[in-house]
């Protein structure tokens, strides 16, 4: 053999040795005890090779597979470029990883088999089947050889209801290749539990042991491919009657049939229907952001129609209370505010989004009006669209969380370790975005512009994701991206926005987080998820109409109070979810329930909460509250309603204490107009929390209320009665 071809060689297996690290050790050699196995007569580099690495961590974040590498030595992430991991392994540090004269020398065998000096200690066996494939490769030349491209992965079983917890699950995993061949790659495939509590894995037999009943979820990774398997282990041991699971006369089958189904599997019994309060409470706050009025209350009541319900459902919709507030719920999808002082620009951005839901125009064509938006910002509402953000990448991430709901900032450095997504979709993506120029409050094309692709130094070619590269001489890209995004058939837009509007109403999206759809993240109930999307699209993508079949669903009027077998359901909706209120939404309710009106910077008195188009509008309530400044994504976990400086605020602070008692207020009114104690306890009862006292509360407050007093000897009391129901968790909540 040539010396060239030796110092070639030596990097590839020099590589693959450093790459383990310690937390690796006892599982890594596990899996790599000798056996007897047959090496193929020509070792495949990417099929055979990164398998490999794969599975003993060596390519893994925490390895050689970080930004950085690790010990001089950088990987792929797990495997996502094969080409540039041959590169590391056999040509790096002129070539000295690869021993060509004596193969069994070669660094990227001794290391990882601990025959020489490894910060990642022993991870192969050396007469494993790891250490041969690595030892016949060197041996055949270390050629970067590819004889068949990996099509698809199929697992079994990649969906499993376990009736018995100490019953172990064998896993499979069966590769398909382009030649039409097959093979058994179940002891390279890497298994790997979202919830290492739930599920124990045997890394060296791949046989799965569920420790905990649930819904559970396990990734096989193979190569690129990366696969969910789903374990059901019914929540209750005894199974729930028949009866409890019978459909009632439900107007969205196609809703209540996925979730009874689900229930029923998991042996979850229903929590009983909401009682008229508690849903015209409910309905109204995730319609419109508003509380019912006691008038409204009391009307409700006392009506006896049996379709009160949907009559309510859809006067809701029809009123400007849902068009101010759902303007409010897109423009924090948007993420409108005044960026840089920028309010003209959010002001017309606003009114623009807030003609768009009066006129129930189709969510499809307000994504393409954002998206193909250009000229001066302060008249072109959905011009602001590219000033919301700073650059042509972070457009991307934007466009994709929002519109896609799919996080494709993780291909920026690599390759998306648990999607599809490339480092070629991403930069595309911003290549397009990129011949977008926001001159100040201009907006237009630069058909200039460029971003440089890290992985190949040139400019990115503008890039359809995950679909198609688009003309290297492309002007503008815009048209084609919005009609492949609102295409009837993309499989990420509909789903996105009905997601979203089904966590409003419910609490929690099919899919959580709402902007991470990848295969990798299944949804609770996938068909149902499906069937929504379809009837979106099949119905222009009308928002009024999805909400309304969520709104009029069994699950959706379920009550929130638990039994003892569902108790700890938090996804599957056999209850009612408690939702906390938004900031705004809570800002409105405080006001509407004191009679006191809060002020918003220069805005006229009586201003509300959710009809502001600048979420930096000056407000000491909405910054205790907690409200999103729209810099970033209002979705993210960091972005809270209940933290501690809002309880303590709420329990002694003057965003209540000033305006309980204060002239005009209406407590003051109501002791002016000579009520009982007792009958304004019952007022705020209806104002607040939209129901009368139950018996129990009535005879709790009449222990602390003197029957023969006055309600003006007894206005501390009563200020400490409406305090109470201010901040209990009934009122702050939408249960």
């Amino acid at each position: 053999m040539k010396p060239i071809q030796l110092t070639r060689i030596i990097p590839t297996l020099l590589a693959v040795s450093i790459m383990w690290a310690p937390i690796h050790q006892n599982t890594a050699i596990a899996n790599d005890e000798p056996s007897d196995f047959a090496i193929p007569h020509r070792v495949d580099f990417e099929n055979d090779l990164i398998p490999i690495f794969t599975k003993f961590g060596c390519n893994a974040g925490a390895c050689h597979g970080a930004a950085a590498g690790r010990g001089d030595f950088n990987l792929s992430l797990f495997g996502g470029n094969p080409q540039a991991d041959y590169k590391a392994i056999v040509r790096q540090f002129a070539g000295r990883r690869i021993n060509f004269m004596r193969p069994e020398e070669s660094l990227i065998l001794l290391k990882p088999t601990a025959q020489t000096q490894h910060g990642g200690g022993q991870v192969l066996n050396e007469n494993g089947e790891g250490a041969q494939l690595l030892l016949n490769w060197i041996q055949q030349g270390a050629r970067y050889e590819t004889l068949r491209h990996l099509q698809h992965i199929e697992i079994a079983p990649q969906k499993h209801i376990i009736s018995n917890l100490e019953n172990p699950i064998p896993l499979h995993a069966t590769a398909h290749f382009s030649d039409g061949t097959t093979e058994n790659v179940t002891r390279w495939t890497v298994f790997t539990p979202e919830d290492t509590s739930a599920v124990d894995i045997d890394t060296a037999t791949a046989v799965a042991k569920v420790r905990r009943r649930g819904r559970h979820i396990i990734l096989a990774r193979y190569l690129t491919e990366v696969v969910p398997i789903e374990f059901i282990t019914p929540l209750n041991e005894v199974p729930i009657s028949d009866e409890t699971h019978t459909p009632s006369e439900s107007a969205e089958t196609s809703i209540d049939g996925e979730i009874r189904k689900l229930l029923s599997t998991l042996q979850l019994p229903l929590s009983p229907a909401a009682d008229d309060a508690t849903f015209l409470r409910r309905v109204t706050l995730d319609l419109t952001g508003r509380l019912p009025t006691p008038a409204a209350v009391t009307a409700f009541l006392a009506d006896p129609d049996t379709n009160k319900r949907e009559t309510l459902i859809d006067a809701l919709l029809d009123s400007d209370e849902f068009n101010e507030y759902w303007t409010l719920q897109l423009a924090k999808l948007l993420r409108i505010h005044a960026e840089g002082g920028n309010t003209q620009g959010a002001f017309a951005y606003h009114q623009w989004l807030a003609q768009q839901i009066q006129e129930g125009v189709g969510y499809n064509q307000i994504a393409r009006s954002v998206i193909l938006a250009t000229g001066d910002s302060h008249q072109v509402g959905p011009a602001n669209f590219y000033r919301t953000v700073g650059s042509a990448g972070e457009q991307a991430e934007f466009m994709s969380e929002l519109f896609m709901g799919a996080r494709l900032r993780c291909a920026n450095c690599h390759n998306h370790p648990l999607d599809k997504w490339t480092q070629d979709d991403y930069h595309g993506l911003a290549a397009i975005f990129a011949k977008i120029e926001a001159n100040g409050q201009m907006i237009k094309v630069k058909p200039s512009g460029t971003v440089i692709h890290p992985a190949t130094r040139e400019a990115a070619i503008p890039r359809i994701p995950g679909d198609r590269s688009l003309s290297t001489d492309v002007t503008d890209g815009r048209t084609e991206l919005a009609d492949w995004l609102t295409d009837a058939d993309n499989p990420y837009f509909a789903k996105a926005i009905v997601n979203r509007l089904w966590k409003a109403l419910m609490g929690r999206g099919l899919v959580e987080p709402v902007d991470d759809f990848r295969a990798t993240n299944p949804a609770t109930h996938p068909e149902l998820l499906t069937e929504l999307a379809h009837d979106f699209v099949a119905h222009g993508y009308d928002l009024r109409r999805t909400l309304k079949r969520i709104a009029r669903s069994d699950a959706y009027a379920r009550s929130a109070k638990t039994i003892p077998q569902n108790a700890t359901d938090d996804r599957f909706y056999s209850h009612a979810l408690k939702k906390p209120l938004a900031p705004e939404v809570l800002a409105d309710a405080i006001s509407d329930v004191l009679g006191v009106p809060d002020t918003y910077g220069n805005e006229p008195e009586g201003t509300r909460a959710v009809s502001l188009f600048d979420p930096n509008t000056e407000s000491d309530a909405l910054d205790i509250l907690g409200r999103c400044a729209r810099e970033s994504s209002c979705e993210s976990p960091t972005q809270t309603t209940d933290g501690l400086q809002r309880k303590l605020h709420l329990f002694n602070g003057d965003l209540l204490n000033a305006r309980i008692g204060a002239p005009e207020s209406r407590l003051d009114k109501l002791i002016a107009t000579g009520k009982s104690p007792m009958q304004i306890v019952n007022a705020f009862y209806l104002a607040a929390l939209n129901r009368h006292p139950t018996e129990t509360e009535q005879q709790f407050w009449a222990q602390h209320i003197d029957s023969n007093a006055t309600a003006n000897t007894q206005r501390a009391t009563l200020e400490d009665i409406v305090w109470s129901l201010l901040t209990c968790n009934e009122f702050t909540t939408n249960h």
